[in-house]
């Protein structure tokens, strides 16, 4: 098992034991429906399946028309719930009548669910390898175009499918530049698994995140890039750049306060030479102008606003000149509206 599956388990496991009396939530029902909630994402479970489960491990085994009372649950949605979860393991029959449901410890359940998808991915890479053979067999020519591409990458879990490709068969320099909030999400992906393999090949992650509380330092490091700094103004969107290669590249929030959910979460893909060498030149001022994370003391983390000005091509030069807090934004827009005059073109 992988560092990164052994991080999932450790999740799991945390999460599922919490108590029902967390200071995390202010009453018995919010809690649970969020402890709930946390476990279906993790798991990939219906959200049913998960207040079933935890139900169960907090009273211990019990008929299903008792679990389906207390949770308001029609008892034959119920019956299926259960049957569902049996099959899947999370959950065993008793013998007895009434029978009983008895869940499994937190422990066996993330060590199922983990083979499994382990299992699926063996059983993907073995079938494409077989079906890779016959398309070269059934196509004639070898296409390949110098036409930079352009994409829109949507949904959160596509977005990072691409970055750890990125990563995975990178052996130069990537720059990670994004938000603590995004950190956090990444961190429960296999990008931190990805980062081990592209140093291998003698590659480097560069990480510059938005931080303004020394006591999360330690979160950070745990994220395991080559080597992590703190900006000095504040980073909003999302930029990953494979030095002179390919980028993706999310805009800001157009209203700060929306929270973007990860189905409609977006991102502008493109290996365009011009777009990816231009903001390739703010990564690297913006990682100059940083300090390392291990230098930082807790003065460091007080961030005063700072201005951008560095040589470039003339119809970019403007871009840099406004405050760096602005210049995601403004630097997507106009890739996107380069991107048009190709189109229409």
């Amino acid at each position: 098992m992988d560092n990164h599956s052994i991080d999932v388990e450790k999740d799991v496991k945390s999460l599922i034991k919490e108590s029902v009396f967390d200071k995390k939530y202010t009453d018995f029902e919010d809690q649970f429906h969020n402890l709930a909630k946390d476990i279906s994402t993790i798991l990939e479970l219906d959200e049913l399946d998960a207040k079933v489960y935890l139900r169960l491990l907090k009273t211990g085994p019990n008929t299903a028309s008792a679990v389906a009372k207390e949770l308001d649950i029609d008892r034959a949605k119920m019956y299926r719930t259960v049957d569902k979860m049996a099959k899947i393991g999370i959950v065993s029959m008793t013998l007895s009548s009434p029978k009983l449901c008895i869940p499994l410890p937190p422990e066996e359940v993330s060590k199922i669910i983990i083979q499994k998808k382990e299992d699926s991915i063996n059983t993907i890479k073995k079938s494409w390898k077989g079906t890779i053979q016959k398309i070269e067999k059934y196509t004639t020519s070898n296409f390949r175009s110098n036409i930079p591409t352009f994409r829109v990458i949507n949904g959160r879990e596509n977005i990072f499918l691409n970055i750890e490709h990125m990563i995975e068969n990178s052996s130069d320099v990537v720059y990670i530049i994004t938000t603590l909030e995004d950190i956090s999400k990444m961190y429960h992906s296999n990008i931190p698994d990805k980062i081990s393999i592209c140093e291998k090949s003698g590659g480097q992650v560069r990480l510059l995140v938005d931080l303004n509380d020394p006591k999360l330092s330690s979160f950070v490091i745990r994220f395991g890039a080559t080597e992590t700094r703190i900006s000095k103004s504040s980073l909003k969107g999302r930029i990953v750049l494979e030095k002179g290669k390919q980028m993706i590249m999310s805009d800001t929030k157009s209203n700060e306060g929306e929270q973007i959910n990860a189905k409609s979460d977006f991102s502008l893909y493109t290996d365009s030479p011009a777009m990816v060498n231009n903001v390739q030149n703010l990564c690297e001022h913006l990682w100059a102008e940083s300090k390392p994370i291990k230098m930082m003391d807790a003065n460091d983390f007080k961030k005063e606003p700072q201005s951008t000005t560095f040589m470039m091509e003339p119809e970019y030069k403007q871009i840099f000149n406004l405050k760096e807090a602005k210049q995601e934004n403004i630097i997507l827009n106009s890739l996107l509206k380069e991107l048009e005059d190709i189109v229409s073109d």
